[in-house]
């Protein structure tokens, strides 16, 4: 199955370059290995191994590059300026094309980054059939890039972290380059608690404040998995890192979190591409301390166009996983 998989998605991509299609809206993604996971026994994508009964939930994680609404916040737009000015149609077009991208990706919760305001949430959710639910998590300056969480399943509680003092390696404290946000989901009346995260950037970079950043997130998600043990508990985003790196392994110290493309070959991880090198730096982790959730193995997946993904210069990426319902 996985050769023919291969050889399919081998066949469209020639396709699809001879069309010119690349950087248009997406038509054909890549499938992960395992089939749909419903309710009932699922397997491992090589061998058939039953690896649990449970309902399928795919999350996924998207930058979808600096979503700005039609309104000056800042005073200075457009042009050079930070903050972009798109006109009604510009914010239209785009709102659009990343709509299609998201829908592309048949994924139940999607964690966003890059998105500017309410406003610029509202326009992308309502092009998109099936996500009724939607939460942002706004830091309220001007012109901030924000993280969000759309959802197919009702949103029972949201809970935010950027207040919170955290400490870098040099013992200084800092908090949140943009709010991690904590959303509670209810998936047929199983629980997944998914953390939507966007780390300090490496342009103008501070190293320290990033590995603070996954320092206290990994305590965090850690600390929620362990008061909700019935709960699927996924944390991701734009990390702004690569594995291997402090800021990672700070995360992953422990077996704390689980980054779930570690089982995926390198060479097909790459979200992002600085200095014409290709960088993983959009991540899926799970909590592997909770009874209620899995990873199924060798769903991690990741969707691009030539080196990003519904315009932005970003891929997504998403994975499956099951959730078990409540005793």
């Amino acid at each position: 199955f996985r050769a023919a998989a291969r050889s399919n998605l081998a066949l469209c991509g020639l396709l699809l370059a001879f069309a010119g299609c690349e950087g248009r809206d997406p038509q054909i993604l890549p499938t992960p290995d395992a089939g749909p996971c419903i309710s009932g026994a699922c397997t491992t994508p090589d061998s058939g191994t039953p690896i649990g009964s449970g309902t399928r939930v795919r999350i996924a994680a998207f930058n979808v590059h600096r979503l700005f609404d039609t309104v000056c916040d800042s005073g200075s737009c457009g042009g050079s300026n930070y903050e972009e000015l798109p006109t009604a149609t510009e914010f239209a077009q785009q709102a659009e094309r990343l709509a299609r991208a998201i829908a592309a990706l048949n994924a139940d919760v999607v964690l966003l980054e890059e998105v500017e305001t309410q406003t610029s949430l509202d326009e992308l959710q309502r092009r998109i059939p099936g996500f009724g639910f939607a939460q942002l998590g706004e830091i309220g300056t001007a012109a901030s890039v924000d993280v969000a969480v759309l959802s197919r399943h009702p949103i029972t509680d949201v809970r935010r972290h950027r207040d919170r003092s955290i400490v870098r390696p040099d013992g200084s404290f800092t908090r949140f380059s943009r709010e991690l946000l904590e959303v509670h989901v209810d998936v047929g009346g199983a629980e997944a608690i998914v953390f939507a995260a966007h780390f300090r950037s490496k342009v103008d970079d501070d190293p320290g404040r990033r590995i603070a950043e996954a320092t206290a997130s990994r305590d965090i998600v850690s600390g929620v998995a362990k008061a909700s043990p019935g709960a699927l508990v996924v944390f991701g985003g734009d990390l702004n890192d690569v594995p291997g790196s402090d800021a990672l392994n700070a995360l992953e110290r422990d077996g704390a979190l689980l980054r779930v493309a570690s089982d995926r070959p390198a060479s097909e991880t790459w979200t992002y591409v600085y200095s014409g090198q290709r960088q993983a730096i959009d991540h899926l982790y799970l909590a592997p301390a909770t009874e209620g959730g899995t990873y199924v193995p060798g769903s991690f997946r990741v969707a691009r166009e030539g080196n990003g993904y519904g315009g932005s210069d970003h891929c997504a990426v998403f994975a499956d996983f099951l959730v078990e319902p409540a005793p």
